[in-house]
């Protein structure tokens, strides 16, 4: 009875292709727009896109004005895993719904805003003022359509100065063209002492790929054991920007428990043979 139940064991984690516990990333999404694309290597300088800069730091010493007026740094607001956004405040195409598909993610997210997890959303035209970032904050808190602290989420505005060595820090390259801007849309996950973690594509996030983005964000701190398991069956894909499920690590690992178990049992039968094997002679 044993032995099939952990054949079943091992079986189960041969059955699924690899494929089939792949968590697609909203990029996939028939929603995603010609904004979504990364940095555009065929286009003249200053490209237009997304420059992953994976494992870079962001420079907490940068200042920028809050919602409220207040002048704030980097540093006071990233101590914890991050969600940063990258928006212009008029914008009246895919900004909105950026915002609205990150709502929509941080309403499902299984993590506590402002203790697990912080949101920040700067606006990268200089023009626009903390009555802007004001009005953008209580629509949008407003739209969770649950109780959310007002602290987790930030709309930050700042000089041109500011915005640049930012967005250059993250490789998030953008155009102003008269009174628009040609930009691409993602959500940038970064770690409490502003290490680029993860870039997470499109207009739709899945919950379970945000959750993990902030679970790697947060390896530097003792986390509950479940984030630790996920990471370990869980790889990100870069060529996807999805998280797949790693089955080669799984399984090895199930072998490995499975053949020393086997050993075990082996050895233990064999203790108990021994004397019966001496009382017949």
């Amino acid at each position: 009875m044993k032995k099939a139940l952990v054949f079943a064991v091992v079986l189960a984690f041969l059955g699924p292709a690899p494929g089939a516990w792949a968590h697609k990333a909203g990029k996939d999404s028939p929603e995603t727009a010609l904004h979504d694309h990364p940095v555009l290597q065929d286009e003249a300088p200053p490209y237009i896109g997304i420059e992953e800069k994976l494992g870079a730091m962001v420079p907490l010493d940068l200042t920028f004005i809050d919602e409220d007026g207040r002048k704030v740094r980097l540093a006071e607001l990233i101590d914890k895993p991050t969600v940063v956004s990258f928006i212009y405040y008029s914008c009246r195409d895919v900004c909105p719904l950026l915002l609205s598909g990150e709502v929509k993610v941080l309403r499902k997210l299984d993590a506590v805003p402002g203790k697990e997890y912080m949101a920040l959303t700067v606006s990268f035209d200089e023009l626009d003022t903390p009555a802007d970032a004001r009005k953008k904050k209580t629509d949008f808190l407003q739209a969770i359509g649950k109780p959310y602290p007002p602290d987790a989420w930030r709309f930050l505005t700042g000089d041109k100065e500011n915005i640049q060595k930012l967005t250059d820090a993250v490789g998030f390259r953008f155009r102003r063209n008269e009174d628009v801007f040609q930009h691409s849309i993602s959500l940038v996950v970064l770690s409490g002492k502003g290490k680029i973690i993860r870039y997470l594509y499109g207009k739709t996030f899945l919950p379970f790929d945000l959750k993990m983005a902030l679970t790697e964000a947060s390896e530097g701190r003792t986390g509950p054991t479940i984030a630790k398991v996920l990471l370990y069956c869980f790889t990100y894909d870069p060529k996807g920007r999805r998280y797949v499920f790693n089955i080669l690590k799984v399984f090895g690992t199930v072998m490995v428990v499975f053949l020393g178990g086997f050993f075990i049992f082996l050895t233990r039968a064999g203790k108990r043979r021994t004397p019966k094997e001496g009382k017949g002679a």
